[in-house]
Protein backbone atom coordinates (compact mmCIF):
# COMPACT_ATOMS: atom_id res chain seq x y z
CA UNK A 1 0.00 0.00 0.00
CA UNK A 2 1.56 3.26 -1.10
CA UNK A 3 2.46 6.03 1.30
CA UNK A 4 0.54 9.24 1.45
CA UNK A 5 3.64 11.21 0.56
CA UNK A 6 4.43 9.80 -2.87
CA UNK A 7 2.45 12.27 -4.94
CA UNK A 8 4.27 13.39 -8.06
CA UNK A 9 2.50 16.69 -8.55
CA UNK A 10 0.31 19.21 -6.83
CA UNK A 11 -3.39 18.58 -7.28
CA UNK A 12 -2.81 14.85 -7.86
CA UNK A 13 -3.80 12.56 -4.97
CA UNK A 14 -1.13 10.35 -3.42
CA UNK A 15 -0.99 6.94 -5.07
CA UNK A 16 -2.54 5.13 -2.11
CA UNK A 17 -5.58 7.41 -2.15
CA UNK A 18 -6.58 7.11 -5.81
CA UNK A 19 -8.98 4.34 -4.83
CA UNK A 20 -11.05 6.82 -2.75
CA UNK A 21 -13.72 7.48 -5.44
CA UNK A 22 -14.31 3.76 -5.94
CA UNK A 23 -14.65 3.26 -2.19
CA UNK A 24 -17.21 6.05 -1.86
CA UNK A 25 -19.23 4.73 -4.82
CA UNK A 26 -19.17 1.20 -3.35
CA UNK A 27 -20.56 2.59 -0.09
CA UNK A 28 -23.47 4.27 -1.92
CA UNK A 29 -24.15 1.29 -4.20
CA UNK A 30 -24.43 -1.02 -1.17
CA UNK A 31 -27.10 1.01 0.62
CA UNK A 32 -29.74 -1.69 -0.09
CA UNK A 33 -27.61 -4.01 2.09
CA UNK A 34 -26.99 -1.86 5.20
CA UNK A 35 -24.61 -4.31 6.83
CA UNK A 36 -22.29 -4.38 3.83
CA UNK A 37 -22.46 -0.61 3.41
CA UNK A 38 -21.52 -0.17 7.06
CA UNK A 39 -18.63 -2.60 6.60
CA UNK A 40 -17.35 -0.53 3.67
CA UNK A 41 -17.56 2.61 5.81
CA UNK A 42 -15.71 1.08 8.75
CA UNK A 43 -13.01 -0.58 6.64
CA UNK A 44 -12.52 2.64 4.65
CA UNK A 45 -12.18 4.62 7.89
CA UNK A 46 -9.62 2.15 9.26
CA UNK A 47 -7.57 2.16 6.06
CA UNK A 48 -7.63 5.95 5.95
CA UNK A 49 -6.41 6.19 9.56
CA UNK A 50 -3.74 3.55 8.95
CA UNK A 51 -2.35 5.39 5.94
CA UNK A 52 -2.41 8.74 7.69
CA UNK A 53 -0.69 7.40 10.80
CA UNK A 54 1.80 5.43 8.71
CA UNK A 55 2.81 8.61 6.93
CA UNK A 56 2.66 10.57 10.21
CA UNK A 57 0.12 12.86 8.52
CA UNK A 58 2.84 14.23 6.21
CA UNK A 59 1.74 15.33 2.78
CA UNK A 60 -1.78 15.88 3.99
CA UNK A 61 -2.20 19.05 1.97
CA UNK A 62 -1.71 17.01 -1.22
CA UNK A 63 -4.59 14.83 -0.12
CA UNK A 64 -6.82 17.71 1.03
CA UNK A 65 -6.20 21.43 1.23
CA UNK A 66 -5.81 22.86 4.72
CA UNK A 67 -9.22 24.58 4.60
CA UNK A 68 -10.83 21.34 3.37
CA UNK A 69 -9.36 19.40 6.31
CA UNK A 70 -10.70 22.08 8.65
CA UNK A 71 -14.17 22.43 7.13
CA UNK A 72 -14.76 18.66 6.94
CA UNK A 73 -13.74 18.27 10.57
CA UNK A 74 -15.77 21.28 11.74
CA UNK A 75 -18.92 20.08 9.99
CA UNK A 76 -18.49 16.62 11.50
CA UNK A 77 -18.03 18.22 14.94
CA UNK A 78 -21.25 20.22 14.44
CA UNK A 79 -23.01 16.90 13.91
CA UNK A 80 -21.20 14.75 16.51
CA UNK A 81 -20.62 17.04 19.52
CA UNK A 82 -24.40 17.54 20.09
CA UNK A 83 -24.72 13.76 20.22
CA UNK A 84 -21.94 13.58 22.80
CA UNK A 85 -23.28 16.32 25.10
CA UNK A 86 -26.81 14.90 24.96
CA UNK A 87 -25.62 11.54 26.29
CA UNK A 88 -24.92 12.52 29.90
CA UNK A 89 -28.45 12.74 31.32
CA UNK A 90 -30.43 10.63 28.88
CA UNK A 91 -32.34 7.43 29.69
CA UNK A 92 -29.22 5.23 29.44
CA UNK A 93 -26.06 7.39 29.62
CA UNK A 94 -23.48 4.53 29.31
CA UNK A 95 -25.17 3.19 26.16
CA UNK A 96 -25.56 6.72 24.73
CA UNK A 97 -21.87 7.48 25.32
CA UNK A 98 -20.90 4.18 23.69
CA UNK A 99 -23.06 5.05 20.66
CA UNK A 100 -21.43 8.48 20.46
CA UNK A 101 -17.96 6.93 20.60
CA UNK A 102 -18.91 4.51 17.82
CA UNK A 103 -19.96 7.45 15.62
CA UNK A 104 -16.35 8.70 15.62
CA UNK A 105 -15.74 6.10 12.90
CA UNK A 106 -17.33 8.56 10.48
CA UNK A 107 -14.59 11.20 10.77
CA UNK A 108 -11.75 9.38 8.94
CA UNK A 109 -14.29 8.12 6.41
CA UNK A 110 -15.34 11.73 5.78
CA UNK A 111 -11.72 12.66 5.13
CA UNK A 112 -11.66 9.85 2.58
CA UNK A 113 -14.90 11.11 0.99
CA UNK A 114 -13.53 14.65 0.80
CA UNK A 115 -10.32 13.30 -0.77
CA UNK A 116 -12.42 11.57 -3.43
CA UNK A 117 -13.40 14.98 -4.88
CA UNK A 118 -10.27 16.99 -4.05
CA UNK A 119 -8.97 17.27 -7.63
CA UNK A 120 -10.46 17.39 -11.12
CA UNK A 121 -9.94 13.72 -12.02
CA UNK A 122 -11.29 12.45 -8.70
CA UNK A 123 -14.29 14.77 -8.90
CA UNK A 124 -15.07 13.54 -12.39
CA UNK A 125 -15.00 9.93 -11.22
CA UNK A 126 -16.94 10.48 -7.99
CA UNK A 127 -19.63 12.87 -9.24
CA UNK A 128 -19.93 10.95 -12.51
CA UNK A 129 -20.20 7.67 -10.63
CA UNK A 130 -22.92 9.05 -8.37
CA UNK A 131 -24.81 10.25 -11.46
CA UNK A 132 -24.61 6.76 -12.98
CA UNK A 133 -25.80 5.13 -9.74
CA UNK A 134 -28.80 7.48 -9.49
CA UNK A 135 -29.60 6.89 -13.18
CA UNK A 136 -29.62 3.13 -12.59
CA UNK A 137 -31.93 3.58 -9.60
CA UNK A 138 -34.29 5.73 -11.68
CA UNK A 139 -34.43 3.27 -14.59
CA UNK A 140 -34.99 0.42 -12.14
CA UNK A 141 -37.88 2.30 -10.49
CA UNK A 142 -39.45 3.08 -13.87
CA UNK A 143 -39.29 -0.64 -14.70
CA UNK A 144 -41.02 -1.36 -11.40
CA UNK A 145 -43.73 1.17 -12.31
CA UNK A 146 -44.33 -0.71 -15.58
CA UNK A 147 -43.87 -4.32 -14.48
CA UNK A 148 -44.59 -4.19 -10.74
CA UNK A 149 -41.15 -5.55 -9.83
CA UNK A 150 -37.82 -3.81 -9.21
CA UNK A 151 -35.14 -5.81 -11.07
CA UNK A 152 -32.42 -4.57 -8.73
CA UNK A 153 -34.31 -5.48 -5.59
CA UNK A 154 -35.29 -8.85 -7.06
CA UNK A 155 -31.59 -9.63 -7.62
CA UNK A 156 -30.71 -8.55 -4.08
CA UNK A 157 -33.61 -10.53 -2.63
CA UNK A 158 -32.62 -13.68 -4.54
CA UNK A 159 -29.03 -13.33 -3.33
CA UNK A 160 -30.25 -12.98 0.24
CA UNK A 161 -32.45 -16.05 -0.20
CA UNK A 162 -29.50 -18.05 -1.49
CA UNK A 163 -27.23 -16.96 1.36
CA UNK A 164 -29.54 -17.08 4.37
CA UNK A 165 -32.70 -18.82 3.22
CA UNK A 166 -34.73 -15.67 4.01
CA UNK A 167 -35.79 -12.81 1.80
CA UNK A 168 -35.16 -9.13 2.38
CA UNK A 169 -38.80 -8.49 3.33
CA UNK A 170 -41.71 -10.52 4.72
CA UNK A 171 -44.53 -11.37 2.34
CA UNK A 172 -47.04 -9.05 4.06
CA UNK A 173 -44.81 -6.01 3.41
CA UNK A 174 -44.73 -6.85 -0.29
CA UNK A 175 -48.51 -7.37 -0.38
CA UNK A 176 -49.21 -4.00 1.30
CA UNK A 177 -46.90 -2.00 -0.95
CA UNK A 178 -48.72 1.07 -2.31
CA UNK A 179 -45.84 3.03 -3.86
CA UNK A 180 -42.60 2.58 -5.76
CA UNK A 181 -39.96 1.10 -3.48
CA UNK A 182 -37.21 0.57 -6.05
CA UNK A 183 -33.85 -0.86 -5.16
CA UNK A 184 -34.43 -0.40 -1.41
CA UNK A 185 -37.43 -2.75 -1.34
CA UNK A 186 -40.85 -2.63 0.35
CA UNK A 187 -39.34 -2.78 3.86
CA UNK A 188 -37.36 0.42 3.35
CA UNK A 189 -39.60 3.03 1.71
CA UNK A 190 -37.03 5.78 1.33
CA UNK A 191 -36.68 5.73 -2.47
CA UNK A 192 -38.20 9.19 -2.96
CA UNK A 193 -36.01 10.91 -0.36
CA UNK A 194 -32.80 9.22 -1.51
CA UNK A 195 -33.32 9.92 -5.21
CA UNK A 196 -34.43 13.51 -4.55
CA UNK A 197 -31.38 14.26 -2.38
CA UNK A 198 -28.88 12.78 -4.86
CA UNK A 199 -30.66 13.95 -8.03
CA UNK A 200 -28.40 17.05 -8.40
CA UNK A 201 -25.54 14.76 -9.45
CA UNK A 202 -27.62 13.19 -12.24
CA UNK A 203 -29.02 16.53 -13.45
CA UNK A 204 -25.54 18.07 -13.39
CA UNK A 205 -24.09 15.22 -15.47
CA UNK A 206 -26.99 15.28 -17.94
CA UNK A 207 -26.70 19.05 -18.43
CA UNK A 208 -22.91 18.88 -18.79
CA UNK A 209 -23.13 16.23 -21.51
CA UNK A 210 -26.40 17.02 -23.34
CA UNK A 211 -27.15 20.58 -22.21
CA UNK A 212 -30.79 21.60 -21.81
CA UNK A 213 -32.20 18.52 -23.55
CA UNK A 214 -30.30 16.21 -21.22
CA UNK A 215 -31.37 18.15 -18.14
CA UNK A 216 -35.03 18.05 -19.23
CA UNK A 217 -34.99 14.31 -19.95
CA UNK A 218 -33.29 13.48 -16.66
CA UNK A 219 -35.56 15.86 -14.71
CA UNK A 220 -38.68 14.25 -16.20
CA UNK A 221 -37.55 10.69 -15.44
CA UNK A 222 -36.54 11.54 -11.87
CA UNK A 223 -39.77 13.49 -11.34
CA UNK A 224 -41.96 10.54 -12.35
CA UNK A 225 -40.12 8.25 -9.94
CA UNK A 226 -40.33 10.71 -7.04
CA UNK A 227 -44.06 11.32 -7.51
CA UNK A 228 -44.80 7.58 -7.70
CA UNK A 229 -42.55 6.89 -4.71
CA UNK A 230 -45.21 8.69 -2.70
CA UNK A 231 -43.18 10.75 -0.23
CA UNK A 232 -44.48 14.31 -0.17
CA UNK A 233 -41.31 15.47 1.57
CA UNK A 234 -39.33 14.27 -1.45
CA UNK A 235 -41.67 16.28 -3.71
CA UNK A 236 -40.62 19.44 -1.88
CA UNK A 237 -36.96 18.42 -1.96
CA UNK A 238 -37.07 17.77 -5.69
CA UNK A 239 -38.95 20.98 -6.36
CA UNK A 240 -36.04 22.83 -4.76
CA UNK A 241 -33.57 20.87 -6.90
CA UNK A 242 -35.41 21.85 -10.07
CA UNK A 243 -35.64 25.47 -8.99
CA UNK A 244 -32.00 25.87 -7.96
CA UNK A 245 -30.47 23.95 -10.86
CA UNK A 246 -32.93 24.59 -13.68
CA UNK A 247 -32.64 28.36 -13.87
CA UNK A 248 -28.96 28.10 -14.76
CA UNK A 249 -29.65 25.64 -17.57
CA UNK A 250 -32.96 26.93 -18.92
CA UNK A 251 -33.44 30.46 -17.65
CA UNK A 252 -36.42 31.59 -15.62
CA UNK A 253 -39.00 31.67 -18.43
CA UNK A 254 -38.40 28.13 -19.68
CA UNK A 255 -38.11 26.89 -16.09
CA UNK A 256 -41.57 28.34 -15.38
CA UNK A 257 -42.80 26.30 -18.32
CA UNK A 258 -41.23 23.20 -16.80
CA UNK A 259 -43.08 23.75 -13.52
CA UNK A 260 -46.34 24.35 -15.38
CA UNK A 261 -45.86 21.12 -17.31
CA UNK A 262 -45.05 19.34 -14.03
CA UNK A 263 -48.26 20.60 -12.45
CA UNK A 264 -50.29 19.28 -15.40
CA UNK A 265 -48.48 15.94 -15.23
CA UNK A 266 -49.15 15.71 -11.49
CA UNK A 267 -52.85 16.39 -12.12
CA UNK A 268 -52.94 13.59 -14.69
CA UNK A 269 -51.24 11.20 -12.28
CA UNK A 270 -53.69 12.21 -9.56
CA UNK A 271 -56.55 11.14 -11.82
CA UNK A 272 -54.98 7.90 -13.02
CA UNK A 273 -52.96 6.68 -10.00
CA UNK A 274 -54.98 6.12 -6.77
CA UNK A 275 -51.96 6.43 -4.47
CA UNK A 276 -51.02 9.84 -5.89
CA UNK A 277 -54.64 10.99 -5.65
CA UNK A 278 -54.80 9.91 -2.00
CA UNK A 279 -51.71 11.90 -1.06
CA UNK A 280 -52.92 15.02 -2.84
CA UNK A 281 -56.35 14.76 -1.19
CA UNK A 282 -54.76 14.36 2.24
CA UNK A 283 -52.61 17.41 1.60
CA UNK A 284 -55.55 19.58 0.49
CA UNK A 285 -57.51 18.63 3.64
CA UNK A 286 -54.93 20.51 5.67
CA UNK A 287 -55.76 23.75 3.85
CA UNK A 288 -59.38 23.88 5.00
CA UNK A 289 -59.69 21.61 8.02
CA UNK A 290 -59.34 21.80 11.78
CA UNK A 291 -56.34 20.57 13.74
CA UNK A 292 -57.46 16.93 13.43
CA UNK A 293 -57.63 17.23 9.63
CA UNK A 294 -54.21 18.85 9.58
CA UNK A 295 -52.71 16.08 11.70
CA UNK A 296 -54.29 13.46 9.44
CA UNK A 297 -53.02 15.21 6.31
CA UNK A 298 -49.53 15.27 7.82
CA UNK A 299 -49.69 11.52 8.69
CA UNK A 300 -49.70 12.30 12.41
CA UNK A 301 -46.75 14.65 12.32
CA UNK A 302 -48.67 17.43 14.05
CA UNK A 303 -48.94 15.18 17.11
CA UNK A 304 -45.26 14.25 16.80
CA UNK A 305 -44.17 17.87 16.52
CA UNK A 306 -46.18 18.81 19.61
CA UNK A 307 -44.39 16.06 21.52
CA UNK A 308 -41.01 17.25 20.20
CA UNK A 309 -41.75 20.80 21.36
CA UNK A 310 -42.67 19.43 24.79
CA UNK A 311 -39.36 17.56 25.01
CA UNK A 312 -37.47 20.72 24.03
CA UNK A 313 -39.25 22.65 26.81
CA UNK A 314 -38.61 20.00 29.46
CA UNK A 315 -34.97 19.38 28.43
CA UNK A 316 -33.88 22.76 27.02
CA UNK A 317 -30.11 22.46 27.47
CA UNK A 318 -29.08 19.16 25.90
CA UNK A 319 -32.34 17.42 25.04
CA UNK A 320 -33.60 13.93 25.79
CA UNK A 321 -30.68 12.26 24.03
CA UNK A 322 -30.01 11.28 20.44
CA UNK A 323 -32.26 8.42 19.25
CA UNK A 324 -34.11 8.50 22.59
CA UNK A 325 -37.21 10.21 21.15
CA UNK A 326 -39.25 7.01 21.31
CA UNK A 327 -38.56 6.56 25.04
CA UNK A 328 -39.53 10.16 25.80
CA UNK A 329 -42.61 10.20 23.57
CA UNK A 330 -45.07 8.74 26.09
CA UNK A 331 -44.34 11.51 28.58
CA UNK A 332 -44.99 14.23 25.99
CA UNK A 333 -47.72 12.65 23.84
CA UNK A 334 -50.47 15.31 23.49
CA UNK A 335 -53.11 12.62 22.83
CA UNK A 336 -52.25 9.63 25.04
CA UNK A 337 -54.34 6.55 24.47
CA UNK A 338 -55.72 7.72 21.11
CA UNK A 339 -54.92 5.75 17.93
CA UNK A 340 -52.03 7.27 16.01
CA UNK A 341 -52.00 8.02 12.27
CA UNK A 342 -48.74 6.11 11.85
CA UNK A 343 -50.00 2.91 13.51
CA UNK A 344 -49.00 1.12 16.69
CA UNK A 345 -46.20 2.17 18.99
CA UNK A 346 -44.54 5.50 19.82
CA UNK A 347 -43.14 7.92 17.27
CA UNK A 348 -39.48 7.15 16.56
CA UNK A 349 -38.18 10.64 15.77
CA UNK A 350 -39.37 14.21 15.23
CA UNK A 351 -39.63 14.08 11.40
CA UNK A 352 -38.28 17.63 11.17
CA UNK A 353 -34.63 18.62 11.41
CA UNK A 354 -34.95 21.63 13.75
CA UNK A 355 -37.33 19.83 16.11
CA UNK A 356 -35.16 16.71 16.04
CA UNK A 357 -32.10 18.70 17.04
CA UNK A 358 -33.94 20.70 19.72
CA UNK A 359 -35.74 17.72 21.26
CA UNK A 360 -32.80 15.30 21.19
CA UNK A 361 -29.79 17.62 21.69
CA UNK A 362 -31.32 20.81 23.10
CA UNK A 363 -30.33 24.42 22.56
CA UNK A 364 -26.63 23.56 22.74
CA UNK A 365 -27.05 21.11 19.89
CA UNK A 366 -28.95 23.61 17.75
CA UNK A 367 -26.28 26.27 18.32
CA UNK A 368 -23.56 23.84 17.22
CA UNK A 369 -25.49 22.86 14.09
CA UNK A 370 -25.97 26.55 13.27
CA UNK A 371 -22.25 27.15 13.81
CA UNK A 372 -21.44 24.37 11.33
CA UNK A 373 -23.91 25.82 8.82
CA UNK A 374 -22.32 29.26 9.25
CA UNK A 375 -18.86 27.86 8.49
CA UNK A 376 -20.19 26.06 5.40
CA UNK A 377 -21.82 29.28 4.19
CA UNK A 378 -18.69 31.31 4.92
CA UNK A 379 -16.58 28.92 2.84
CA UNK A 380 -19.04 29.29 -0.07
CA UNK A 381 -19.15 33.07 0.28
CA UNK A 382 -15.37 33.46 0.05
CA UNK A 383 -14.83 30.89 -2.71
CA UNK A 384 -14.30 32.07 -6.28
CA UNK A 385 -16.58 31.25 -9.20
CA UNK A 386 -14.52 28.27 -10.36
CA UNK A 387 -14.61 26.66 -6.91
CA UNK A 388 -18.36 27.24 -6.61
CA UNK A 389 -18.95 25.77 -10.05
CA UNK A 390 -17.08 22.55 -9.29
CA UNK A 391 -18.82 22.16 -5.89
CA UNK A 392 -22.34 23.08 -7.05
CA UNK A 393 -23.77 19.50 -7.33
CA UNK A 394 -22.64 18.64 -3.78
CA UNK A 395 -23.75 22.02 -2.43
CA UNK A 396 -27.20 21.67 -3.97
CA UNK A 397 -27.61 18.09 -2.69
CA UNK A 398 -26.64 19.19 0.82
CA UNK A 399 -28.89 22.27 0.85
CA UNK A 400 -32.04 20.45 -0.27
CA UNK A 401 -31.38 17.58 2.16
CA UNK A 402 -31.19 19.81 5.25
CA UNK A 403 -33.72 22.42 4.04
CA UNK A 404 -35.57 23.22 7.28
CA UNK A 405 -39.04 23.99 5.84
CA UNK A 406 -39.78 20.35 5.11
CA UNK A 407 -40.24 17.04 6.89
CA UNK A 408 -37.23 14.75 7.20
CA UNK A 409 -35.93 11.32 8.01
CA UNK A 410 -33.90 10.97 11.22
CA UNK A 411 -30.56 12.75 10.82
CA UNK A 412 -29.05 10.73 13.66
CA UNK A 413 -30.05 7.37 12.21
CA UNK A 414 -27.35 5.17 10.70
CA UNK A 415 -28.64 5.43 7.14
CA UNK A 416 -29.76 9.04 6.81
CA UNK A 417 -27.01 10.31 9.09
CA UNK A 418 -24.44 8.53 6.92
CA UNK A 419 -25.91 10.07 3.76
CA UNK A 420 -25.92 13.55 5.28
CA UNK A 421 -22.34 13.29 6.53
CA UNK A 422 -21.23 12.07 3.10
CA UNK A 423 -22.77 15.18 1.54
CA UNK A 424 -20.95 17.36 4.12
CA UNK A 425 -17.63 15.87 3.00
CA UNK A 426 -18.39 16.01 -0.74
CA UNK A 427 -19.21 19.69 -0.36
CA UNK A 428 -16.10 20.57 1.66
CA UNK A 429 -13.72 18.52 -0.49
CA UNK A 430 -14.96 19.86 -3.83
CA UNK A 431 -15.30 23.51 -2.77
CA UNK A 432 -11.85 23.66 -1.16
CA UNK A 433 -10.05 21.39 -3.60
CA UNK A 434 -6.30 20.86 -3.86
CA UNK A 435 -6.23 21.87 -7.55
CA UNK A 436 -7.26 25.51 -7.07
CA UNK A 437 -4.98 27.92 -8.95
CA UNK A 438 -1.87 28.84 -6.99
CA UNK A 439 -2.78 32.53 -7.16
CA UNK A 440 -6.17 31.94 -5.59
CA UNK A 441 -6.26 32.94 -1.91
CA UNK A 442 -7.57 30.10 0.24
CA UNK A 443 -10.50 30.97 2.53
CA UNK A 444 -9.40 31.59 6.09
Amino acid sequence: MASITNSPADGVPPTGWRWAPAWVLAYVALWPAPGYAEAVLVIGALIAMFMLVRARFRGGTRLLSGPAWALTSVMFAAYWVPRFISAFDTFDPPRALLDAAADLRHLPFLWLVAASVANAESRRRTFGGLAVIVAVWVVDALLQAVSGTSPLFAMIDQAKQAISGRGMCPADAVAQLDRLSGFLGPCNLKLGQVVASLSPFLLWAAAARFRAAGWLAAAAAVGIVIVLAGSRASWITYGLVLLLSGWRVLGWKRLAGVFLFGAVALAVLAVTVPQVRDRIERTTRALAGDHRDIDSALSGRGRIWSAAACMAREHPVNGVGVRRFRQAFAGCDPAPGQPAEWGEGPALHAHQIVLEILSETGALGLLLWLAGAAQAWRAWRYADDAARRQARPAMLALVVTVFPLNTHLAFYSTFWGGLTLMLFALYAGSLLATDRPATEPAPA
